[in-house]
């Protein structure tokens, strides 16, 4: 009796085991052929300007979370180069650009250096104070209402909110400017939930060929630090 009871233990065992085995195997399979999307949404420099390998930072991301994600990440490069926060507001209320905002496990939002060129008069040199204000303003407003459609066809997905940066760090007048203009989207992205603000000012104080390839656009080299600088700030 005893011996048959030892059996059927084992036979129990054996079946657990299997059980698990294909389980284990089935969610492995799950995962291998999970897609997530990422949206990034933006100007320039979300399209890629100035990358001779044409990625630009939202593909270099697309990229290293698939080699270290279980799944591909697919990026959906939305990046119109001149584009302003208005541009981007008319863009999302698109009803083929509105209807897709569901899908995105991920936004990034790059947007508002040419806001503040084009508010001054197309160039920072002099700067205007009263224009730039009321940049600015124009700016906050539009951003509001893009947050605002995201969430309303997207209430879940991260938004990756990127700082300006300083395009002529020399000029301690423009880096002021720049900051405020950060310090004013940190305290808007502050208002919502799963909406983070990461920094780029930092990564370029020194203006160089090593990481620019014209007067604002960064090349590979820039483009790669942005990347690793959200991988950096947001855990995937």
């Amino acid at each position: 009796m005893k011996k048959i009871i030892g059996i059927a233990a084992a036979a129990v065992l054996i079946i657990a085991a299997v059980i698990w085995y294909i389980n284990s195997n089935q969610q492995n399979d799950i995962a291998a052929t999970k897609e997530e999307d990422l949206f990034a949404l933006g100007d320039s420099l979300t399209y890629g300007v100035g990358d001779e390998s044409g990625a630009g930072y939202a593909e270099n991301l697309g990229k290293l979370l698939t080699e270290n994600k279980q799944g591909k990440v697919s990026v959906q490069n939305f990046g119109i180069p001149g584009q302003q926060t208005d541009g981007l507001l008319e863009q999302i209320n698109r009803p083929d650009i509105e209807m897709q905002l569901s899908d995105a496990e991920y936004f990034v939002i790059f947007i508002g250096t040419n806001d503040l060129i084009k508010s001054n008069g197309n160039d920072l040199q002099p700067l205007y104070d009263e224009r730039i204000q009321k940049g600015k303003e124009d700016y906050v407003n539009n951003l509001r209402e893009i947050f605002k459609i995201i969430r309303e066809e997207n209430p879940d997905a991260p938004i990756l909110f990127l700082g300006l940066y300083n395009p002529y760090p020399d000029s301690a007048e423009i880096e002021e400017v720049v900051t405020d203009w950060n310090d004013t989207s940190k305290d808007l992205v502050g208002d919502y939930e799963k909406i983070k603000f990461i920094s780029t000012n930092d990564l370029f104080k020194e203006k160089s060929t090593e990481y620019f390839s014209d007067e604002l656009h960064p090349n590979k080299k820039g483009y790669d630090l942005i990347t690793q600088k959200i991988l950096e700030e947001y855990d995937f």
